[in-house]
């Protein structure tokens, strides 16, 4: 045998052995133990929501809150800016999504105008109300306006990412869907309103003091909970606070889930990063005595006496918590703070059963279209469809251990592009037994028909294909969940279509008239 057909024969069967390696955990329930201890594959193919069944949620950015915060930042940024400045007798107040400068000293209106035009180059005067005497109006240019947007939606697909990712789910979908809206499928969910609560929350983390005895305009209120000792109840209990906000949720590195270690049961260490840690220890250490509140998405979870300086970076949430709801907690810190308020436009639920019939359908259309096209081939092309039947079912091997391998997600689109792919591979091994036989019609000698056979039909086989593949391409770019499936299959198969109908079934022919067994063609 040939050094070249060895080789070529070696890369098919390394190939066929792999694939059957990456198949084997979609088709048993459960691996034994020495197969994950031989680090062998255990992706599976995953089972999609129009398969498997789950929740399907259309959630839409409030981008109006989104501009607004932008705006309550740069306020902050602008007095901290002016006081660095020593510019005094400036009032910043924000109304809607304008920003208003006021002063009755020209000077000082001059100098903030001056802060303004060198740190704050996106706020802008133009389309913003006109100003009273004394005043200077303030709104987010369109430029910034635009990348607020795009902040907004991208933190807030991220962070809802995240979140799932935590939630202890597979093969889940989170994408961006027009604008301002993120399309979330879960697939196999079953506890819907937790994983709405979940994704949903803002999760806006804050560190306050109770007030003792300030000014009422230094101060606001806050609703919190307790517990009532004797019914055991949870209560609403206001808190007044200080405005001013000591430490966020951006210092936070780590959020983990404790067991209860007294009657208050489970709650939530904190683990923060470096300017954190050093922030919350300068914090405890200049307000011994004090309560420090921590307060989440506007709510007092806990406010206790600190009685020393805390070192180290760590604190923790109480609040009476059961186990779930400190897990959520958790997950949702550790996910990080969403940049805007999210609502559900579109929610949908998938019944399993649904999807249990969807997958016999499909299966159903699958093996009824394959078995025809394999009879069809064997009757009508003789070897030469036979080898091809051959090489169809290599092309579906392949196809399914690449989608196992990418831990893609079947859907019934995806089904569909299985199957188009069978049709396809057929079609590049009929336009070779076609040539074939034009070449046997001239008198060729048996060799000479086979490469004639090939050499002629590769052109129009590449063509064919590569043209759909960039269809596919641009379909997996800009198309939604489903049309990616389909996408996603069709680009798989084409490229396992183009190996087993040139390279394995070249290979065969060249095996035989290498032996000088092959003397007859039966095409």
């Amino acid at each position: 045998m040939a050094k070249g057909i060895l080789y070529r024969a070696l890369l098919v069967l390394v190939l066929m052995v792999g694939s059957i390696v990456y198949l084997i955990p979609s088709t048993v329930a459960s691996l034994p133990e020495w197969w994950t201890s031989l680090l062998l594959p255990s992706r599976k193919i995953h089972l999609g929501l129009d398969l498997r069944g789950g929740a399907h949620l259309l959630m839409s950015v409030d981008m109006e809150a989104a501009i607004e915060k932008a705006l309550d930042q740069n306020a902050e940024e602008l007095r901290r800016a002016l006081r660095e400045a020593n510019v005094s007798g400036v009032e910043v107040v924000r109304t809607g999504k304008v920003l208003y400068l006021r002063t009755t000293n020209p000077e000082v209106k001059k100098a903030a105008e001056k802060i303004l035009s060198e740190q704050f180059p996106h706020l802008t005067t133009d389309k913003a109300p006109t100003p009273a005497e004394g005043e200077i109006a303030l709104v987010i240019s369109d430029k910034e306006i635009s990348r607020i947007h795009d902040y907004a939606l991208d933190q807030s697909l991220e962070t809802i990412r995240n979140r799932i990712d935590q939630f202890g789910v597979s093969e889940p979908t989170v994408q961006r869907q027009g604008s301002q809206d993120i399309l979330v499928q879960v697939p196999g969910i079953q506890d819907t309103a937790r994983l709405k609560e979940l994704i949903g929350k803002l999760a806006v983390l804050e560190f306050r003091l109770v007030a003792e005895g300030e000014k009422s305009g230094e101060t606001v209120t806050i609703q919190g909970q307790e517990r009532e000792p004797l019914s055991g109840k949870m209560q609403r209990v206001p808190y007044t606070m200080e405005k001013k906000v000591l430490m966020t949720g951006d210092v936070v590195a780590d959020a983990r889930l404790r067991p209860s270690s007294d009657l208050e049961g489970p709650y939530v260490e904190l683990v923060l990063n470096d300017r954190g840690a050093k922030l919350f220890e300068k914090i405890t250490g200049e307000n011994v005595g004090r309560r420090l509140a921590i307060i989440l998405d506007n709510t007092v979870y806990s406010a206790p006496v600190i009685r020393e300086k805390i070192g180290g970076g760590r604190a923790s949430i109480t609040g009476n918590f059961d186990i779930k709801e400190a897990r959520d907690l958790a997950i949702v810190l550790r996910a990080g703070a969403l940049p805007a308020p999210v609502t559900i436009a579109e929610e949908r639920t998938v019944g399993p059963s649904l999807g249990k019939d969807s997958i016999q359908r499909g299966m159903m259309s699958f093996a009824l279209g394959g078995a025809f096209v394999i009879i069809f081939m064997a009757i009508y092309y003789k070897m030469a469809g036979m080898l091809a039947d051959v090489a169809v079912i290599l092309n579906v091997i392949l196809l399914m251990a690449a989608l196992a391998a990418f831990e893609a997600t079947l859907t019934l689109p995806g089904i569909a592009g299985i199957v188009l792919t069978v049709g396809m591979a057929v079609d590049a091994n009929v336009l070779i037994a076609e040539r074939m036989r034009e070449e046997m019609r001239l008198g060729k000698s048996v060799r000479a028909v086979v490469e004639a056979g090939y050499e002629r039909a590769l052109p129009a086989i590449l063509d064919s294909n590569i043209t759909t593949f960039l269809s596919g391409l641009i379909l997996f770019q800009f198309g939604s969940g489903p049309v990616k499936g389909f996408a996603v299959a069709l680009c798989i198969g084409i490229v396992t279509t183009v190996f087993t109908a040139v390279f394995c079934t070249r290979l065969v022919y060249d095996f035989l008239l290498s032996r000088r067994s092959l003397t007859t063609l039966s095409v």
